[in-house]
């Protein structure tokens, strides 16, 4: 199935936004490694499948809506307390929403063909923007990518505990699986 040129409207009932982290330090064993599924988010794609030079895309998420999706690793299994203690701490530690409710990302260049392509732009979180770069490909009608995305470019100190012997990465993976639809 083909993409039509023309605007398309991204969000939860479109497709899933997911943040993966993985752990670090002498005591990783300890530790899971997460994936983090953003449950309030809005965007818009204009799609060119003539000349990708003409494409775009902007994202904004509610930084307030992460939510841990799935644990693997560690000791023992997550409790919906650990769950409940990590996103308390993604929020009030990791991403300030408080002060910083709103990540963005907008593109500024475009390249490559539906079956690979790359997006560049700016991300904005934690009051910060930086550059980034999104890897990606189009077929059967759904976008599939991802960006990986170092923490403390963005002034971010990725999280430890047992005195830092364990560590989230400072490198996190954002990935996408959206469908597409036309704007009405």
């Amino acid at each position: 199935m083909s993409i039509a040129a023309g605007s398309y409207t991204l969000g939860p009932d479109s497709g899933r936004l997911l943040v993966n982290t993985t752990r670090t330090g002498l005591g990783a064993k300890a530790g899971h490694d997460l994936t983090i599924g953003v449950t309030r988010w809005r965007g818009e794609a204009t799609i060119d499948p003539a000349d990708l030079a003409n494409c775009s895309v902007t994202v904004e998420v509610d930084a307030e809506s992460l939510e841990v999706q799935k644990a693997t690793g560690g000791v023992k299994p997550l409790t919906s307390s650990d769950r409940e203690e990590i996103e308390k701490i993604v929020r009030e530690k990791i991403l300030h929403t408080e002060r910083y409710p709103t990540i963005s990302f907008r593109s500024s260049r475009v390249e490559g063909t539906a079956e690979s392509f790359r997006v560049e732009g700016d991300l904005t979180m934690v009051g910060v923007t930086q550059p980034v770069a999104i890897q990606g490909s189009l077929a059967e009608g759904r976008v599939h990518g991802s960006a990986a995305i170092v923490q403390s470019r963005w002034g971010i100190r990725p999280y430890s505990a047992l005195f830092g012997a364990l560590k989230v990465s400072d490198e996190v993976e954002v990935q996408f699986d959206i469908g597409l639809e036309s704007k009405q």
